[in-house]
């Protein structure tokens, strides 16, 4: 611990939250924050960029901010960016917040009761860190299949829930060891002046799979100097949605995901690189799901519940069909062929 004497007080905490039609789950979130222990000689406030929203966002955080005096809530206050992407809603809300420290929750996130003070005790005793990260876990309610914990030699991983955790003990982050993502980060302000925007190519765009502008961000802060420091009193919990527990969802998110990462490879900088599942004319894309040789073609999950309808349990009817209606694409806008498993294949599942 640092004497306080050389203690960078951060006498304000702003925190960040990018939404996107999740009025709901973004209620859940300022309810947690609402709940947490306020830290002393800290002010705390929340800062909302509604990205594109066209549920009741707008409504919900306007009624927030007419009533927080006298239900004695953190103090709010909220922009819109009408321009998609978590990136650019980033970029557009950093430049506007004038606190020392700034803590990035997402909106389908519900932070721990000591998470405020986690921080503000964080920045203080380690005046030497530029940012921080902290523990995210899934927000388990007994509900979810049992495959999710399993932890044997076949378990899946990772699962479509995000998950990081690096112990009990608070410590340093060296270089090249682990890289957080942005659901659970604090930053000194002045850092983003130093490292720059996040890239508007990467991230989500509406509630589609993209990522990665976290990692890249980070990556970018650390590769120019910036000192990380682990803080696992800093816990969130982050939102299980069901329908996201099925096969062709953690298909659909590995590939998402797993391009993102490809891009951000400079060992592959100069060979083609992935396309994402969402196409710029607003059409919905899937993969092809390719049959790998009998050793590896052992199922993993269950195929999912059938409809009625013959669509997937979990799936949108956007993520089904092709931008013209006519059922299930590939990248070339060829139905979606189908066979049947080799015998090797049907003796492995067994």
């Amino acid at each position: 611990m640092q004497p306080s004497a050389q203690r960078a007080e951060p006498n304000r905490l702003e925190v960040l939250i990018c939404t996107h039609n999740r009025v709901g789950l973004l209620e859940r979130t300022l309810d947690s924050l609402n709940a947490c222990s306020r830290p002393a000689g800290c002010e705390v406030s929340v800062f909302v960029v509604a990205n594109a929203c066209t549920d009741e966002t707008a409504q919900y955080l306007e009624s927030y901010v007419q009533s927080q005096r006298d239900q004695q809530r953190l103090p709010l206050r909220w922009i819109e960016e009408p321009r998609p992407g978590k990136s650019q809603a980033l970029n557009t809300a950093i430049p506007q917040v004038t606190a020392p420290v700034i803590a990035f929750v997402d909106d389908d996130h519900r932070v721990d009761a000591g998470y405020l003070t986690a921080v503000c005790t964080a920045a203080n005793e380690q005046p030497d860190a530029d940012l921080f990260c902290g523990r995210i876990l899934p927000d388990w309610d007994g509900t979810e299949p049992d495959w999710v914990h399993d932890q044997g030699q076949y378990r899946i991983y990772p699962l479509p829930v995000p998950r990081f955790e690096l112990g009990a003990q608070a410590m340093p982050v060296e270089p090249g060891t682990a890289t957080p993502g942005g659901g659970n980060l604090a930053i000194r302000r002045k850092l983003f002046d130093r490292v720059g925007p996040f890239l508007l190519e990467l991230g989500p765009h509406g509630h589609d799979l993209g990522g990665a502008e976290d990692i890249e961000w980070v990556r970018r802060a650390v590769g120019g100097g910036a000192r990380l420091y682990y803080i696992p009193a800093m816990l969130q919990y982050h939102y299980v949605d069901g329908e996201r527990l099925t096969l062709r969802y953690v298909m659909a998110k590995a590939y998402e995901r797993s391009a993102s990462l490809i891009r951000l490879s400079s060992e592959l900088a100069d060979r083609p690189r992935l396309l994402p599942l969402h196409d710029p004319q607003g059409g919905h894309l899937r993969p092809v799901c390719v049959h790998l040789p009998d050793a590896a073609a052992t199922p993993l999950l269950p195929h999912p519940p059938r409809r009625r309808d013959g669509r997937d349990q979990g799936l949108s009817h956007a993520a089904q069909t092709a931008p013209g209606g006519e059922g299930p694409v590939t990248r070339d806008s060829r139905p979606v062929e189908t066979s049947r498993p080799t015998a090797s294949q049907e003796r492995a599942a067994s």
